[in-house]
């Protein structure tokens, strides 16, 4: 992970998770957006990864892979 992704305090990207929480899509892609522009993509990439995705619950994380795979896939079956 990047120092820049690893020093950013909680606060810029509580938004992100707000937005994941209220099952935003619209509001998560814009906050994506300015937040690869302001901090870079690699940047956005460990913070995506190492910060936010572990802080998930697994129906938030069900949610943004169907909504990212929305285009190609007609239906996602829940294995417990």
């Amino acid at each position: 992970m990047t120092e820049t992704a690893t020093l950013m305090p909680l606060s810029t990207f509580i938004p992100v998770l707000t937005a994941i929480s209220d099952r935003d899509w619209v509001r998560f892609k814009d906050l994506v957006v300015s937040f690869a522009n302001a901090y870079g993509i690699e940047t956005w990439a460990d913070v995506f990864n190492w910060r936010i995705m572990p802080a998930l619950e697994p129906e938030a994380k069900r949610w943004l892979l169907v909504k990212k795979c929305s285009q190609g896939i007609k239906s996602v079956k829940i294995l417990d």
